[in-house]
C-alpha cells in the first residue's frame, strides 16, 4: 500500500505551486460525483454552470496570478455517464480559467498512456491518485523522484498532444 499524503494538505497543493497543476484523469467514472448534489441535477437535466464552487473560486484566484490549471480526461466511445456528466461539468471549470480538454480512450490507448490518474505540479512533483474498484478514492501519494516525475511529465506531453478542447470535442461528438 503506497503511504499516502494526509487528505488534509491535499487542498493546499492546489494554492501553493507556481506555474502550473496539471491532471490526468482516465476512469470512467468517480464515486464522488456520484454521490453529489451536481450529478443529480445533471441526471435531471439541470446542471447549472457554476463558478462560485471553492474550486472555481481556486482556480480563478490561481489564474489570475499567471498561473496555469489544464486537465486531459480520456473518453470511452460512447462516454459513460460520469463522463457525460464531466464533460458537461466542465464548461464551469473552462469559464474559471481551467483548460480541460478530451481525448478518446482508443487514441489513449494508442498514443501509450497509462491509465492512472494523477496531477502534476510544476512538472516538479505529482500526486498520484489511488482508487479501488468501485471508484472509491483511496488517497494520494506523493511522487518526487525525478524519473518518476519526468515520466508524468512525458505523459502530460503526449496527452496534451493528442487532446481537443471542450468545443472542439463536443463538435465531433454532435457529428459523430
Amino acid at each position: 500500500m503506497p503511504d499516502f499524503i494526509d487528505d488534509s494538505t491535499f487542498g493546499e497543493y492546489f494554492e501553493n505551486f507556481a506555474h502550473t497543476a496539471w491532471r490526468l484523469e482516465t476512469r470512467r467514472g468517480y464515486a464522488s460525483d456520484r454521490e453529489g448534489e451536481r450529478y443529480q441535477l445533471f441526471l435531471a437535466g439541470r446542471l447549472p454552470l457554476d463558478t462560485t464552487r471553492p474550486w472555481c473560486i481556486n482556480v480563478q484566484k490561481q489564474t489570475a496570478q499567471g498561473k496555469r490549471f489544464e486537465r486531459v480526461r480520456v473518453v470511452d466511445d460512447p462516454p459513460t455517464e460520469e463522463q457525460r456528466f464531466l464533460f458537461e461539468g466542465a464548461a464551469s471549470n473552462n469559464q474559471a480559467g481551467e483548460d480541460i480538454r478530451n481525448m478518446w480512450r482508443s487514441d489513449a490507448e494508442r498514443a501509450g498512456l497509462p491509465a492512472e490518474d494523477f496531477w502534476l505540479f510544476d512538472s516538479r512533483f505529482a500526486l498520484r491518485m489511488h482508487f479501488d474498484a468501485a471508484d472509491e478514492y483511496l488517497g494520494a501519494d506523493l511522487v518526487e523522484d525525478p524519473a518518476e516525475v519526468l515520466r508524468y511529465c512525458q505523459i502530460r506531453d503526449a496527452a496534451w498532444h493528442f487532446a481537443v478542447s471542450r468545443d472542439a470535442f463536443r463538435a465531433h461528438i454532435l457529428a459523430g
